[in-house]
Order: structure tokens, then sequence, then C-alpha cells
């Protein structure tokens, strides 16, 4: 069996994942780990848990031969509950989704869950090893010390900064509730004092041709173009954007591969941009980002190349 840990709002590249397991005959279960709270029942030992979801459906980790890692969102909390004891809620269902989660690292997992966490949690470590890989990064600094910036600004910026969280508030594809990368000239900087409330990351603005948003899955790419050179990020823009496929050079698809399998990846969502001076310029991987648009609009078959991914995987660790 395998289990894909998702979440109660995932549907469309979630489905094709499981009519695809269908007709291999291949089984599943559905774990929505925003969920994983009071509305289920989970019961762990040393090395065995028995878990029942909100609809009743019953699995044990005996049953489990590998992990789809989709997408983990935040723990729901009941209304009723006292604000009160919110906090230790919310900590202790964090270490039983954990330590659930943990339990199975022995079986094949779309990404390990480890590795996954540490590249997601540090692009900075990210845009180390790309660097280290021979791709091009843009300069790049993490602060909230407002001279620092300021300085970087005029040292490294040519009069345009990019400003964005290290996290987006949303990972939707369709851009709610996105907040948007931000644009800082010589007259916005004069308000950078109230970064020390908030860091951010900070590079140079690329002068882009266009951006790319990349899926990787164990050597393969499945890249997408989209035609936006004039914004900072094509999700919040109100323009009319399209995908197109794109073959990536070469040279790029080897540095690419090579950072990934020093990462401890098996896939992941990797996003450049090809600059007006041919640079392509790495910007960040997202082990658990999206890909739905490339699926649909393309046609690239990823959901079911993550299945056969994982099926190999199962059986190779009979």
């Amino acid at each position: 069996m395998i289990l894909c840990i998702t979440h109660s709002q995932d549907f469309y590249n979630i489905d094709i994942f499981f009519e695809y397991l269908k007709s291999k005959n291949i089984p599943y279960f559905r774990l929505n780990s925003d969920k994983i709270s009071h509305y289920q029942k989970i019961s762990i030992n040393e090395n065995f848990f028995e878990l029942t979801d909100e609809f009743g459906n019953t699995i044990n980790s005996n049953e489990i031969k590998a992990v789809w890692h989709r997408k983990s969102w935040g723990i729901s909390v009941p209304g009723e509950l006292d604000e009160n004891y919110t906090k230790t809620f919310l900590k202790e269902y964090a270490a039983l989704r954990y330590n659930l989660f943990t339990l199975l690292e022995e079986v094949p997992w779309i990404n390990p869950f480890e590795n996954e966490n540490k590249i997601d949690g540090n692009k900075m470590h990210q845009l180390r090893i790309a660097k280290k890989n021979k791709l091009t990064i843009p300069e790049t600094i993490f602060s909230n010390d407002s001279e620092q910036i300021t300085e970087f600004f005029h040292q490294k910026c040519s009069g345009k900064m990019v400003a964005k969280l290290h996290g987006a508030l949303s990972k939707t594809m369709s851009g709610e509730n996105f907040l948007s990368t931000n644009i800082i000239d010589e007259n916005s900087l004069e308000n950078i004092e109230d970064i020390e409330y908030c860091p951010m990351i900070f590079q140079p603005y690329i002068e882009k041709e266009y951006e790319l948003r990349i899926l990787y899955l164990e050597g393969e790419f499945f890249t997408g173009k989209i035609n936006n050179s004039e914004n900072a990020d094509w999700r919040i823009a109100n323009e009319n954007y399209f995908w197109s496929e794109y073959s990536l050079p070469e040279n790029i698809k080897n540095a690419l591969t090579s950072m990934m399998k020093e990462m401890g990846l098996y896939i992941g969502a990797i996003d450049m941009i090809k600059s007006k001076d041919g640079n392509y310029y790495f910007l960040e991987v997202n082990p658990q980002g999206e890909w739905g648009m490339l699926q649909k609009e393309l046609n690239f078959p990823i959901a079911e190349r993550i299945a056969d991914n994982l099926i190999k995987r199962m059986k190779t660790n009979e």
C-alpha cells in the first residue's frame, strides 16, 4: 500500500495519482495532514501505529510499503478549544505527527522526510548547494538589518532590488492569499527600517526574458516556460500568462541533477529565470512545490511518473 500524505483541500494532482494507482491495482491510503488531530484516532508504540481517519478508514503501519509526501498543512484546531490550550494542542499534535511520519522512514519516500525538511526550511543552504553544483545564483542577503540591506542595495542592485519572504503565505497555484514578491527602488528604500519586524531575502532585480517552473523527478525534467518578463511574480499579476513546454540545455539539466542528488531529493519544483543577459539563474527548489498547472496545461504525466517511481522502489524494497 502507498500512503499519500496531503491535506483536506487537495485535488486534481492527487486525483490523477489515485486513478493511476487504481489502474495498476495498487492499494493506497489518503492521510490528510491537517486532520491529524482530534478528527482522527491514532496510537503509536515504538515500532507500530494504527490510525483511523476522519471518515472511519483504518490503516496500520505494517501495511504501508511506500510514502508520497505530497503536502503538509497546519493542524486544524477545534473551535471550541479554550485559547489557553491552543499552544499545547498544536505542540503535542505536531509531536504526534512527527513520530508517526518518522516511524515509516525505512520504506521508500518521495521525498525522504528529514531531507525535505532541511531543504525546504533553508533557502540559503539551497543557494550554496546550487552554486557548488555550477548553477548561477543571484547575489543574496537574508537580513533584518536595515543598514546592511541598504549597503547591499547600493553595492549590488543597480537601483532595483527584490524582497521576498523565506516562505510564502500560501502555496496555491492560483495565488489566493499569496504575498507578492516586492520590488524596492530608491524611493521605497527609505521605509526599510521596519524590516526588523520581518526579516526578508533580498536580491538584485534580474531583467528577465521569462520564468521557468521545472518539475524534477529523479533525473526526469518536466519544464514549463511562462511569458512573464515584466512582473516580479506571475502568480499574483493581473496578466494573461500562459505556459509552453521548454527544453532545458543539457548543462543545466546536469547541474540540477547533481544539486538534487546532493540535497537527497527525488522530486522538487525548481524556479529559474532566463535573464536578458543569457544566463539561467537558479532561484529556489520547493520539495512540495506546485506542478498541477504543468500537468493540466502541457499534458505532462507527472502524477503518473511519481506513482511509477514509488511502485518501482516499493517492489525493490520487498
